[in-house]
């Protein structure tokens, strides 16, 4: 992301939506929204023409799926962050747009200035989640059966669900609330995480999460 105006595009088949979350990011000085579109199809068109920093994306349009259209502008424009935003809240589709590399997922009942914080920390590189979404994902993780080869075995079962809450783009104050846990026991093992994955910062656990297949 430059430091110039943040580009947006926005992606939904109602147009009364469409032009809603457009004048609310516009109403934000730093952003700028640069294109629009009412199809999967168009809008990976428009992200290839336009290279917006995010896309704003619904989940069911009228020909391919938002997931599709997600991993779709994903490969073709990498540097663009996808922001789901959409009325479903089933694990099934949170889990299908993060396997198509989209860095957020937020329910259309968000709250205006919510909407606004979750594009730009996408634009951020940052994975971000509504706080009901982030509740389901956790919720996912706990109820899992263990398996006879878990994923980064070389970490404890508190150590995954750490990382999978950093993931879903938790601070540190929420994952200790989540896991009743104090600050300093999450400090040691988002510590432990790191070490024993060798990545340097949350974003590289986010990547390494992703790419072994976490929430499949």
């Amino acid at each position: 992301m430059s430091d110039e105006s943040l580009r947006v595009m926005v992606v939904d088949d109602h147009p009364l939506f469409r032009f809603g979350v457009c004048t609310l990011l516009t109403s934000e000085p730093t952003i700028e929204v640069v294109g629009e579109a009412a199809s999967g199809a168009s809008a990976v068109s428009a992200a290839t023409a336009l290279k917006p920093d995010v896309v704003v994306m619904d989940l069911h349009l009228p020909d391919i799926s938002g997931v599709e259209a997600t991993r779709r502008i994903v490969a073709e424009c990498p540097e663009a962050g996808v922001l789901m935003l959409t009325m479903s809240d089933d694990s099934e589709s949170v889990f299908a747009a993060m396997r198509a590399g989209a860095r957020g997922y937020l329910l259309k009942d968000a709250e205006p200035d919510e909407i606004i914080r979750a594009v730009q920390a996408v634009a951020r590189r940052e994975a971000i989640f509504g706080p009901d979404i982030a509740t389901r994902v956790l919720g996912f993780f706990n109820n899992a059966q263990p398996s006879a080869d878990p994923v980064f075995p070389e970490l404890t079962g508190r150590e995954r669900e750490v990382l999978a809450l950093i993931a879903s783009g938790q601070s540190n104050s929420a994952i200790a609330q989540a896991l009743s846990l104090s600050p300093k026991t999450v400090r040691n093992h988002i510590s432990s995480v790191f070490s024993k994955l060798r990545v340097a910062d949350r974003a590289e656990a986010i990547i390494r999460a992703r790419e072994a297949g976490l929430g499949k």
